[in-house]
């Protein structure tokens, strides 16, 4: 079909698949008022823009190609591909300069990251797949963990194997939650989480079978894969009694408070506790005793999903300082906006290249400091993080809030 031949005017969009109308009309008023400011300071602190200086790559062409799908101009199949260059880290959304009018402008500039979703989504339902995303989801579903490449085989067989030793009970009111990098690659991470809770008193189990928690097939774009693993984390949770979920993984958080409460409403009733939050409440209650000095010089990444979507960026630093030796070099939260590892919505499946350079530049700008150690709450940065930390001349190592903790409470050895 020609371009004219689609063309249909303002109001009479495109046939190019089903779901289009129906997506253009959800999504019009948004990519309206983000295409009519004309403005672009998201693209600056865009991390795949600072890289590949792509205009279609922008946050605003995100929005405008809702525009063009209205008028006829573009289909889903023209520009599925342009959305894979997108973390979700909400950066564009916090630089919006639209959030200083009220009403429908403020309310729509905290939707980039929405919209990406839903264009992902939009191709699934129409056949435009992504070769890697499609081959990662096939494989979580087979496995019902992602194909994490790690020390551990994946397998449900395996996935609570970084807890031999610590004699964890099955069940219980409050549920420990491990994402599947953590179970499988960076096991060091719920090691540390499950040793300070222990030290805490806090009394909690594992789950009986833990799927992922679906929120990656999500942010590709495959929704119905999505459900089906909550549906089934969400069973296992009542099947034990649980009513408290307790998460160190910010892609976890952000699923299990944004994804679960959309899809199930009000029968939704956990708690869901981040855990650094707790973490510094533990501190600060002295039910965990930081009495080990940790001689390093760090500076803190801030994860995308804590820091720019949720707004947490008080505690882990309240955590860092508390940590007797340790010579923090901060950078304030607001201009940590710009900061990302690249390792969020899918990105390092399908472009490794660009996740590889934004992790490149982060450790740069943490080496700037005079660091010799990067801390990050988020087991997903960590891994390209660690690879490019490794590679420079004066290497910097990536370790996790939890571990460093874990050592001051003399709970853990120091990493080789």
């Amino acid at each position: 079909m020609s371009s004219t031949e689609r063309a249909q005017g303002p109001t009479g969009g495109t046939d190019d698949g089903p779901g289009t109308a129906e997506f253009v009309q959800e999504w019009r008023n948004a990519a309206y008022n983000c295409y009519s400011s004309g403005h672009k300071f998201c693209r600056e602190v865009c991390p795949v823009m600072q890289v590949t200086r792509n205009e279609v790559h922008t946050p605003t062409a995100f929005h405008a190609n809702v525009v063009a799908m209205e008028q006829g101009l573009l289909s889903i199949e023209d520009v599925a591909r342009d959305y894979v260059h997108c973390t979700q880290c909400g950066a564009c959304e916090l630089r919006c300069p639209n959030t200083l009018y009220t009403g429908d402008f403020y309310r729509f500039r905290t939707r980039t990251v929405q919209l990406v979703k839903a264009v992902r989504a939009l191709a699934v339902d129409q056949g435009i797949h992504q070769p890697g995303w499609q081959r990662w989801v096939e494989e979580t579903d087979r496995q019902r963990s992602e194909p994490v490449l790690g020390e551990v085989p994946v397998s449900q067989e395996h996935v609570a194997d970084w807890a031999a030793g610590l004699n964890l009970p099955v069940g219980g009111e409050t549920i420990l939650f491990c994402d599947c990098e953590g179970a499988f690659h960076r096991t060091s991470v719920p090691r540390a989480a499950a040793m300070l809770l222990k030290a805490a008193g806090v009394e909690f189990g594992l789950m009986r079978e833990q799927w992922c928690c679906g929120g990656p097939a999500a942010e590709m774009g495959y929704t119905d894969r999505a459900r089906e693993f909550a549906r089934h984390n969400v069973d296992d949770w009542r099947a034990v009694g649980a009513r408290r979920i307790i998460v160190f993984d910010p892609h976890d958080y952000i699923t299990f408070t944004e994804d679960y409460p959309a899809w199930f409403g009000d029968d939704y009733d956990f708690e869901i506790v981040l855990f650094v939050e707790l973490l510094a409440e533990l501190v600060r209650d002295g039910r965990i005793q930081l009495t080990r000095p940790v001689d390093r010089t760090v500076t803190y990444h801030d994860a995308c999903r804590l820091n720019k979507r949720k707004g947490v960026h008080a505690a882990p630093r309240e955590i860092l300082r508390a940590v007797p030796g340790l010579t923090f070099k901060d950078v304030d939260h607001v201009t940590q906006w710009s900061y990302c590892s690249g390792a969020g919505g899918g990105l390092p499946i399908e472009r490794p290249d660009l996740t590889a350079e934004i992790s490149r530049r982060r450790v740069e700008r943490a080496a700037d400091l005079g660091v010799d150690t990067l801390v990050s709450a988020c087991v997903w940065s960590e891994r390209p993080l660690t690879e490019q930390g490794g590679k420079r001349d004066d290497p910097i190592q990536v370790l996790d809030l939890l571990e460093i903790v874990a050592l001051s409470a003399g709970l853990a050895e120091e990493p080789a």
